[in-house]
């Protein structure tokens, strides 16, 4: 711990005990988990090092976390989904200003309990804050467009977005900040309750705003337990009290819970989940750029993004010169220690070093060749990339999403090879084309945006900016997640409707001067 800056020092264990419930913050006194880290876990003899630890809630709790959103929604009776929007607003206001205070441990906390590194892990927290100012100002912008009525056929109408009940958010370890809050934001800022469950790894650093939760929204309205997913979220879906899944994850476990839930017609669905997205590299792409853009987006955080590149297709004429200048970069790959920036830092999973290992060994027994001299090298806490080729459709990490540094290649002489796999693939979130030559690229591109939700030209695949749709096809995504995008994913239009005669009109008149509807109203927030 000596060799660590003094400022990323963890001076003690952090023993978390506390969870909030229906607006009040509890300390738990049964079980807990113990919280690793795997960064200074780097040799055989090492274990990992005990960071802190984390309440393992009962069912009971989970229930009653349950009933307490259930309670602040009250089938839209509730005083948080009944609330003027502008109310809504400050209180989110107010909580993105007290999250703020709190940056400097959470960035930190990143970095121990999931290895990202500093720069990564003060962008997620930037990026969450910008994400939550934006989603404010866009929920003004829509609130705007509700204001007006319209006629049409004799019936007069106001339309708004409303929002759809209990919500249940589940977020990822590897964006534990930046995607649960993508999901978690624009469903609490339209009036929906939630349930929130940090995902296993970065469960920590959610602790630094319970207070800040707690002081900015109503009772009932946030809802976070810690625990183990099977014993908390099970009797929360058995329920069918449920209305909203918000899920970002594998789709196995999206699977699990929607056949949980009594009631499915019921259930929305808002789900990030895995994805096998693909480069696909033309001959006449400029191998300097495409290999540059396939490093980052293939090992950035040692893959383990929905949005890496996990599957490379390089044309047969190019596949010699891009190989030797793609391994010759991954070699020189440097593990470091978050705080150090390198693109590789310890996995923070105990079991994914032996798996990326397995992936490996499968490959090479059915004919794969580990290109880069460096790849397949392993620590207790990492494996070092592996480009491996020729990958063919035997071999599991062809069909498998790594989540990790192993980098399979696939070539191609006919560029229908590579679209005829994808859509065979049950994913569909997104491609990387890499080419020069438009009357090729054209054609690639047109096949592209019918198999995936986003095609990047001559660039990694990635997420942001955040107002655009990020989505997927087939097991790669439910709904759409964007500034825009996610209001609409959390909520549901809803209109009042009268006949355009003088009765109606007088009424309505008299509603928006007096102000006795939240919302039949024309004035909006600036």
């Amino acid at each position: 711990m000596n060799s660590v800056p003094k400022k990323f020092q963890l001076n003690s264990i952090i023993h978390h005990n506390e969870y909030l419930i229906n607006g009040k913050i509890s300390k738990w006194s049964g079980n807990k988990a113990n919280i690793y880290s795997t960064l200074l876990c780097d040799s055989d003899e090492k274990d990992p090092l005990l960071i802190g630890t984390s309440p393992e809630m009962s069912s009971e709790l989970a229930m009653e976390a349950l009933n307490a959103a259930s309670k602040a929604y009250d089938s839209g009776k509730g005083n948080w989904p009944r609330m003027k929007v502008y109310e809504r607003i400050h209180c989110m206001s107010t909580f993105v200003q007290k999250m703020i205070l709190k940056r400097d441990e959470i960035v930190k906390l990143l970095m121990w309990e999931i290895g990202k590194n500093l720069n990564d892990s003060e962008k997620e927290f930037d990026r969450t804050i910008d994400y939550i100012n934006d989603t404010i100002e866009e929920y003004k912008r829509i609130d705007r467009k509700g204001a007006t009525f319209q006629n049409k056929s004799g019936v007069r109408a106001l339309i708004r977005r409303g929002p759809l009940g209990v919500v249940l958010c589940l977020g990822p370890y590897n964006y534990p900040l930046n995607e649960t809050f993508a999901l978690l934001i624009p469903a609490i800022i339209l009036g929906n309750t939630t349930i929130f469950k940090p995902a296993k790894h970065g469960v920590l650093l959610i602790a630094p705003l319970l207070n800040a939760f707690k002081e900015s929204f109503p009772a009932g309205v946030v809802n976070i337990i810690f625990g183990r997913g099977r014993v908390l979220a099970t009797p929360i879906m058995e329920s069918g009290k449920i209305d909203v899944l918000s899920l970002i994850g594998h789709s196995s476990s999206a699977i699990v819970l929607q056949d949980l839930h009594p009631q499915k017609n019921r259930l929305r669905l808002v789900l990030g989940l895995e994805a096998k997205n693909p480069a696909i590299i033309l001959k006449d792409a400029d191998l300097d750029l495409t290999v540059k853009e396939c490093l980052s987006g293939s090992l950035s955080f040692n893959g383990q993004r929905c949005t890496a590149l996990k599957i490379i297709y390089v044309h047969e004429e190019v596949k010699d010169e891009f190989l030797t200048k793609f391994s010759k970069k991954v070699d020189e790959l440097e593990l470091g220690m978050p705080w150090e920036n390198t693109l590789l830092t310890p996995l923070p999973e105990p079991s994914k070093p032996q798996y990326i290992s397995d992936l490996i060994d499968d490959a090479t027994s059915l004919g794969a060749k580990i290109i880069n001299k460096k790849g397949g090298q392993r620590s207790k806490n990492f494996t070092f990339p592996a480009v491996l080729y020729p990958v063919s459709k035997k071999m599991r990490v062809f069909e498998e999403e790594q989540f990790g540094p192993v980098v399979p290649v696939v070539s191609f002489s006919d560029v229908s090879d590579p679209l005829n796999d994808m859509a065979d693939s049950n994913y569909g979130q997104q491609a990387s084309i890499f080419g020069k030559d438009v009357d090729a690229l054209g054609p690639v591109i047109d096949s592209l945006v019918n198999l995936v939700c986003r095609v990047n030209l001559n660039s990694a695949c990635q997420r942001g900016p955040d107002i655009f749709p990020f989505t997927g096809r087939k097991d790669s995504a439910v709904a759409t997640l964007s500034v825009h995008d996610a209001l609409r994913s959390f909520s549901i239009r809803t209109f009042v409707a009268s006949k355009d005669n003088e009765l109606n009109k007088n009424i309505l008149r008299e509603m928006i001067d007096s102000k006795k509807s939240n919302f039949i109203r024309t004035d909006y927030y600036l």
